[in-house]
């Protein structure tokens, strides 16, 4: 299996994504369907750290001949897709209906854990990763190791990603999505539509920061713009 870890590696690459861990689900789990439609034993997670993928996306939308609806989700599909089919493995998605438990398997395939905004908060990367699907295999693939993460919110006393937005939409009870909604859309949101101003105050991983057009990129697809 060593080797089919490799070329997946190598197929992911190409287009800037990286394998994000995996894990094999106990036999008492209802697991999804694999490639044939018998469950799945194995998940293997696709991702990406920093804007790596993002040359790579440029180039696929550029090429297509009319607009595309969820570009990045779409290219995603296609390229997790195609790797999946050359290894016997069936590609999923976060945004595919009824939504899988992606947040659940990223921490446990990573041993991450949610920062104040959510997100996962990476020892490496930061905020600043994203998964972007899954590869399930109706057999049991050892994963790649990953060593014991360190959350690194528990060591942030100042939590200056809660102090940054206009509209305090991060707090301890959650998300405010509406206010936040409203005031990216708004005649102040400006700035914030260059990036989330919480997210950009974390401290941790910004050599993976996404560049300025990235971030604005995800927040008009955020405002539905």
């Amino acid at each position: 299996m060593h080797g089919m870890i490799e070329g997946i590696t190598a197929a992911l690459g190409a287009s800037g994504l990286i394998l994000r861990g995996g894990f094999v689900f106990p036999d008492d789990e209802d697991a999804p369907d694999g490639a044939s439609g018998a469950p799945a034993r194995s998940a293997l997670l696709v991702g990406q750290a920093g804007a790596a993928p993002w040359p790579h996306f440029l180039r696929w939308r550029e090429q297509q001949p009319q607009a595309v609806a969820n570009p990045l989700d779409s290219w995603s599909r296609q390229v997790i897709g195609t790797v999946a089919e050359a290894f016997g493995a069936r590609a999923v998605s976060p945004s595919d209906k009824p939504y899988l438990p992606f947040q659940q398997w990223a921490m446990r395939a990573e041993g991450l854990k949610p920062s104040p905004l959510g997100i996962l908060m990476h020892p490496q990367y930061g905020l600043w990763h994203a998964y972007r699907g899954a590869l399930l295999f109706e057999e049991e693939i050892a994963p790649p190791r990953h060593g014991e993460a360190i959350h690194l919110c528990d060591a942030c006393a100042e939590k200056p990603c809660l102090k940054s937005c206009p509209v305090d939409a991060y707090s301890t009870a959650g998300f405010a999505y509406q206010a936040c909604l409203a005031h990216v859309r708004g005649a102040n949101g400006g700035p914030c539509r260059g990036g989330c101003l919480d997210r950009n105050a974390c401290p941790y991983g910004i050599s993976y920061r996404y560049p300025p057009e990235v971030q604005a990129f995800h927040m008009a697809s955020f405002a539905g713009a």
